[in-house]
């Protein structure tokens, strides 16, 4: 009998999310017929960027977690579950959580079956070159993952092998969030020497790993590691350039440009589910994300914002309706996705070399994002005021990004920037579902 690799062994949560969001059709891989060949294997690994590309992932639904905490972005419709995340009173089977925490765990899953299976592939078309790559590319799609999820949940468990059975996994608790980040490094580690030294903009090389790296050592408080790599790939000018003005990265149908370290491509077989959401109805779409007025001021504001204005625009009267621009194309959901872009090192550096009391050093890196913006340099000349511009740089530098509200909570600056007190909500409940499906997990405090 053919055996199936389950690809959401107890991450199975039927949501409410799925009544308001276009998602995509979930897939069981027949394991006796997936990953045989080149070919198959191939296939296999462009799967696996379509599951970190879902609607439920960086499609639309795990973006929009940190656009809604963050503050800055309205939820304009009626449906509950967006609105406990702009309130943060999230429930633990609020759909926006279960359907992200599934489909992260998914686009796991698929990766591990990709890093048992491909080894074992026997056909001289996957040359070891290849290989490789393949499984480089699972170890940081793996990684990327469970970064995404230890910063949302706080400690996960640690799944790092196919699930063959339902009860494959039963049982496992969560690990520590030292664990995680352990591991995500470990996988880091795994994925550099083995990936190519190109520019790919849609796939993991050697330097969207470094790129990741920055990110991560960022998180961890590792400042020098941090400015190690940022600076690595900020010192690849020839392949990753602050374009200008600021919307070269994006207006004009523009794609896999100098800006982007990491971008997901979308298709009309493929899409990008942002568009709808950020679009008003005059132009296609249902704007039930939206900019608040304190974030269209600052964008519009010249001294602020610069040319960042060109992230928003504002319908005809009497609507008058503000809107984000930044994903707006047709055929409708071909927008590309920006999980990394140049503009993240730069600020990632500042906030590096400000922690390391190179003040000199942090504010050539912020200014040269201003610079791009079209604004005059920082006049901030303390440590603290430095890392306040930094903040207030990322605001309107990365607004309809996954970056605010991770960013607040980061550097322990919720309370002062959204008075949200109560530290407990500073993480996402663990689906309902899993619980149930595994007593050993422990569900985050408040919950």
């Amino acid at each position: 009998m053919k055996r199936l690799i389950y690809i959401i062994p107890m991450f199975f949560a039927i949501t409410s999310c799925k009544k308001f969001l276009e998602v995509q059709p979930e897939q069981q891989i027949d394991e006796s017929v997936a990953i045989t060949n080149a070919g198959s294997a191939a296939t296999a690994v462009n799967g696996l960027y379509n599951t970190f590309g879902n609607d439920n992932y960086y499609g639309s639904n795990f973006p929009a977690l940190s656009y809604l905490s963050g503050g800055d972005i309205q939820w304009t419709g009626s449906q509950q579950a967006p609105q406990e995340v702009v309130g943060h009173k999230l429930t633990a089977d609020n759909g926006y959580v279960s359907s992200a925490w599934a489909q992260i765990y998914k686009t796991i899953l698929s990766a591990n079956y990709i890093l048992e299976a491909v080894p074992k592939v026997n056909d001289q078309l996957l040359t070891t070159t290849l290989r490789n790559q393949y499984l480089g590319e699972a170890y940081f799609l793996r990684a990327f993952s469970y970064f995404d999820l230890v910063r949302g949940w706080g400690g996960v468990p640690l799944i790092l092998t196919p699930t063959h059975t339902p009860t494959n996994h039963a049982g496992i608790g969560r690990s520590s969030v030292a664990d995680v980040y352990a591991q995500i490094l470990k996988d880091l580690d795994a994925a550099e020497p083995i990936l190519p030294n190109t520019v790919n903009r849609n796939r993991a090389t050697q330097k969207t790993v470094w790129a990741l790296r920055a990110r991560v050592y960022l998180y961890q408080q590792q400042w020098a590691l941090a400015e190690q790599y940022a600076t690595k790939v900020i010192g690849e000018t020839s392949n990753y350039t602050l374009l200008k003005p600021y919307s070269a990265f994006f207006a004009n149908n523009a794609v896999a440009t100098n800006e982007s370290v990491f971008e997901i491509a979308y298709s009309t077989s493929f899409k990008n589910g942002h568009s709808n959401w950020w679009l008003p109805p005059a132009l296609g779409g249902r704007r039930e994300w939206a900019p608040t007025a304190v974030l269209v001021n600052l964008l519009n504001d010249a001294t602020v914002g610069g040319n960042r204005n060109a992230l928003i625009g504002q319908t005809a009267p009497p609507g008058n309706l503000w809107y984000g621009k930044l994903y707006y194309r047709n055929p409708v959901g071909t927008d590309p996705a920006y999980v990394i872009r140049i503009a993240e090192m730069y600020l990632i550096r500042a906030e590096a070399r400000a922690q390391q009391n190179n003040l000199t050093g942090a504010l050539a890196d912020l200014n040269a994002v201003q610079d791009r913006a079209g604004l005059q340099p920082s006049t901030a000349a303390t440590q603290s005021n430095i890392l306040l511009a930094i903040e207030a740089e990322r605001r309107v530098e990365f607004p309809f990004e996954a970056d605010r509200w991770f960013n607040l909570v980061r550097t322990n600056r919720v309370a002062a920037v959204l008075g949200i007190t109560d530290t407990r909500k500073y993480l996402f409940p663990i689906p309902t579902a899993e619980i149930v499906a595994n007593p050993s997990i422990i569900q985050n405090p408040s919950y």
